[in-house]
């Protein structure tokens, strides 16, 4: 089945978004179709997805920074490992 979606695109999208569909040979409407199909398939293999809104935060960003709060997490924990070994 096939739905139809009219959007009302900004020009600051419009023009990017035209340029990168003629470098790819590809219709605008194509290649949103195909980004969002990659979207979408990100967000189901996020390992993390399952645990958004399975507990309270103070951190109101999580669920769309989740991974650079896990890198800065691991770079602490890196840093303390250093430290213990000097």
């Amino acid at each position: 089945m096939v739905h139809t979606l009219v959007l009302e695109v900004p020009e600051e999208l419009y023009e990017p978004l035209v340029k990168t569909a003629a470098q790819s040979k590809q219709k605008p409407e194509d290649l949103v179709i195909h980004w969002l199909k990659t979207a979408f398939q990100r967000s189901e293999e996020d390992p993390v997805e399952k645990f958004i809104g399975a507990f309270t935060s103070n951190v109101s960003d999580w669920a769309d920074q989740h991974d650079k709060y896990i890198g800065q997490a691991l770079m602490e924990e890196m840093r303390g490992q250093e430290n213990k070994g000097e």
